[in-house]
């Protein structure tokens, strides 16, 4: 037998070593309920997380270094609120009237890759045009271009007139009335019919716009505009699809008629109560803050020609209220996820919202685990969220420690998403 395996390894029939890479973490955040580690290497395998040691193991042949050793080492970081198909920016609503398909899926490359430099390895894109999230998600996914790993919802779903009708501050005569295919629907059929659509079309979920919102040219920010029934058919339809449903909604009678038809999470929740925070600890539905989209709107109405006139005093309004519910949401118990509604903003500044999420009171270490192990419970994916053995390679690193500035986090010095590095 001896003499068997010399001659193989002679003519080079043994397998070899396999190389590594190990990261060097002076400090690891791994996403868990467990006290950050100092010194401490995070071994890869082919995308995946091999082990994770105490101290700084030594290489073997071929293995490669990535050094932190004054860093923290963190999971990949995951955005619940996106729109990597547009962002706002002056003369933006004209848009619609002069970018195409093309247009919208070439920003959206560039777009998405910004997200993923900036640490951000996994998104949700929560509404888009022309189904190009859907593109891009394919196209990342098939090794085509770089960004983050997408779940898109597609079309966000909406009621005539509401937010989200693509037909809103538009002239009848330049677009045909949207129907359920296009995400605008009336009535338990369409809600079903508009579910289908999406399915169809390839979104991994569905989004609601079950209020008013502050960016929709229509007069109310925050009044319901989705029945009982309606939403109870969205959610139902949606669960034979084995898709999760999340709603934007500003106004609290929205969010209570979506909290009990059994959605998933609320993005925004400015006017949130009591009474909506305690029917969702009840029924486990998750908030989605995007204090960063509210504080950026709220900033831009100052400035006079940004918006539209029936935009402007809804922005003023709505958009600075967002933190301090935020705040008193954390405080409750409610569950939170991190979602900034980067589009709203600029892309690759999604780090913001960490920073205000601080700044209300939620500790740093709770702020970096609800983009980490709270979003991808969320999501429902296992796979991602914390650096764990036999979990996915996602990680990130920033020079010296969040825990004490979280402001560092603006400044990611490595991404690796699936085991391979991106930026180091």
């Amino acid at each position: 037998m001896r003499k068997l395996l010399a001659v193989s390894i002679a003519l080079g029939l043994a397998s070899t070593a396999h190389a590594d890479t190990l990261i060097y973490a002076g400090t690891l955040i791994d996403g868990t309920q467990a006290n950050p580690k100092s010194e401490m290497t995070v071994v890869i395998d082919e995308g995946t997380i091999k082990a994770i040691e105490k101290g700084f193991k030594q290489p073997q042949d071929g293995d490669v270094v990535i050094d932190r050793r004054d860093g923290t080492v963190m999971p990949g970081f995951i955005d619940m609120h996106t729109h990597l198909t547009s962002q706002l920016g002056p003369g933006s609503y004209m848009n619609k009237f002069t970018k195409g398909a093309p247009d919208v899926t070439l920003d959206a490359v560039n777009y998405a890759r910004k997200t993923l430099m900036a640490g951000f390895t996994t998104v949700r894109d929560l509404g888009d045009s022309y189904n190009a999230s859907i593109s891009l998600r394919n196209a990342v996914n098939a090794g085509k271009v770089v960004g983050p790993r997408i779940y898109t919802a597609g079309k966000s779903l909406a009621t005539t007139g509401g937010h989200a009708d693509p037909t809103n501050g538009a002239h009848s005569g330049l677009y045909e009335t949207p129907t359920p295919a296009d995400g605008v629907l009336n009535g338990p059929y369409e809600a079903r019919q508009a579910v289908r659509a999406r399915y169809q079309d390839g979104s991994d979920l569905i989004k609601l716009t079950v209020t008013g919102g502050v960016l929709s040219v229509a007069k109310s920010g925050h009044n319901p505009q989705f029945m009982m029934d309606e939403l109870e058919a969205v959610v139902q339809t949606a669960k034979d699809y084995e898709m999760k449903v999340t709603v934007h909604a500003h106004g609290k009678e929205g969010m209570l008629r979506a909290i009990e038809a059994g959605v998933n999470s609320i993005e925004h929740g400015t006017y949130m109560d009591d009474e909506v925070m305690r029917a969702m600890k009840k029924k486990g539905v998750y908030y989605v803050p995007t204090i960063t989209a509210g504080r950026s709107v709220a900033d831009r109405a100052k400035i006079d020609g940004f918006f539209p006139e029936l935009v402007r005093p809804k922005a003023a309004a709505i958009g600075p209220k967002i933190q301090s519910t935020f705040a008193e949401a954390y405080k409750a118990g409610v569950k939170i996820a991190f979602g900034t509604d980067a589009g709203v903003f600029d892309h690759g500044e999604n780090y913001r919202e960490f920073i205000y999420m601080v700044e209300a009171g939620m500790p740093p270490l709770a702020a970096i685990r609800s983009a980490t192990a709270e979003a991808s419970k969320l999501l429902g994916v296992s796979d991602i969220g914390t650096i764990e053995v036999g979990k996915r390679a996602d990680v990130v690193a920033v020079q010296g420690n969040p825990l004490n500035d979280i402001s560092l986090l603006s400044n990611i010095n490595l991404v690796v998403k699936d085991g391979t590095v991106y930026k180091q």
